[in-house]
């Protein structure tokens, strides 16, 4: 089959993608038959821990990694059918590239860097030069176009990487944590520098990453991965308040959880039976009274009060550790069994944390709760 570079540019299908192979006396399955969609012209983010697959499905989607079963079509092109020049074609057109290290030519500067892979492609070397200033330009280098990388700070240099990995006028984007080797600050200022220049290009980016902030903040959908399976596909807003699975709800954000079992229900909740009494909750997305779960709330829907009160769920516990984050405080308590739970406020001069030592009542309600099973296979649209 034969790659089109002028294809019209349409969403990205991947459907029931399988990665096998043995080691030693093992089958390993790094990708265990994924099936979503990547809408063309948006930013999918796919987050999980290392070893999850992540940088395993991106090989398949640059046409480096051949899966064992399973395609990928991205408009009228299916890659896992492309071989020889089609293959070659399709590797230095169809998409770009940014590592997390940004590979760029030491003795060569910004301007030329970027015109690597254009030369690499046939276009010719006048083409080239006008397309990687624009592109310079595009990325806020405009007067950094003579400097070589040493010269460059570590956004700069990974702005020089996007503007080169766009050089090609690629359908996709795929990006592999991207981030990770700059600074705190220099992060949160590429996060929205990354999302602006996605947006002004329109080309797909499929971007990923282990840092929850990075997903939530950056990307109109989401795929939560773990042990070569998809958990989940949504919104950030879906996935932070609507986990499918305790998977979700603990890799994305923080959570007090408790074990116990179903008992029955009262007033639309179910009442979950615990070493500290009866709760009240949710029921998560296919979960029954039968079902093996356990109880999710978020430090931020949970307080600190001096009694019980009625209505809400509540344990004794000991404050052990008030940490000052700014502009909110992490409040972490001990119950009675010596289990840390954490309670998220703002940071409000005029109403300070308690102190360690004190006794109170970590209190939650019940329509913050909810009970999910440990983990589930799920598909969906990224």
């Amino acid at each position: 089959m034969d790659f089109d570079a002028d294809a019209e540019v349409k969403d990205l299908v991947v459907k029931d993608l399988t990665v096998e192979f043995t080691k030693g006396d093992y089958t390993v399955r790094p990708l265990d038959n994924l099936s979503f969609t990547v809408q063309a012209g948006s930013l999918a983010l796919l987050l999980g821990p290392s070893g999850c697959g992540k940088t395993t499905l991106l090989s398949c989607l640059g046409g480096i990694l051949k899966p064992t079963a399973g395609t990928i079509v991205h408009g009228d092109n299916e890659v896992t059918t492309l071989t020889g020049q089609a293959l070659t074609q399709y590797r230095q057109r169809g998409v770009g590239v940014v590592f997390q290290a940004f590979n760029l030519v030491p003795s060569l500067t910004a301007l030329e860097n970027v015109t690597v892979p254009m030369r690499s492609a046939g276009i010719s070397s006048h083409d080239a030069r006008q397309r990687a200033v624009a592109l310079l330009h595009d990325v806020g280098l405009g007067d950094r176009m003579s400097h070589r990388p040493n010269k460059l700070s570590g956004g700069q240099q990974q702005r020089v990487a996007i503007a080169r990995a766009l050089a090609v006028e690629p359908k996709v984007m795929l990006l592999d944590e991207p981030l990770s080797a700059l600074d705190l600050k220099l992060r949160q200022h590429m996060r929205a520098e990354l999302r602006a220049i996605q947006k002004r290009t329109g080309v797909t980016f499929i971007y990923i990453t282990h840092d929850q902030g990075e997903a939530l903040a950056m990307s109109d959908r989401v795929g939560v991965m773990s042990q070569g399976v998809l958990q989940q596909v949504g919104t950030p807003n879906e996935i932070y308040n609507t986990p499918r699975n305790g998977f979700v709800a603990s890799f994305v954000g923080e959570n007090n959880i408790f074990t116990g079992s179903v008992t029955g229900s009262e007033g639309g909740f179910a009442k979950f039976e615990t070493a500290f009494g009866t709760f009240l909750t949710k029921l998560g997305p296919g979960v029954d009274r039968n079902s093996v779960v356990k109880l999710y709330v978020r430090p931020e829907h949970s307080t600190l009060q001096a009694s019980a009160p009625q209505g809400k769920n509540s344990l004794p516990v000991e404050v052990s550790e008030v940490a000052f984050e700014g502009n909110f405080i992490n409040i972490h308590s001990r119950d009675e069994q010596g289990k840390i739970h954490q309670v998220q406020v703002q940071n409000d001069p005029s109403n300070p944390p308690p102190q360690p030592g004190a006794r109170l009542y970590l209190v939650f309600p019940p329509e913050h709760a909810v009970l999910l099973s440990d983990m589930a296979q799920v598909q969906g649209h990224a």
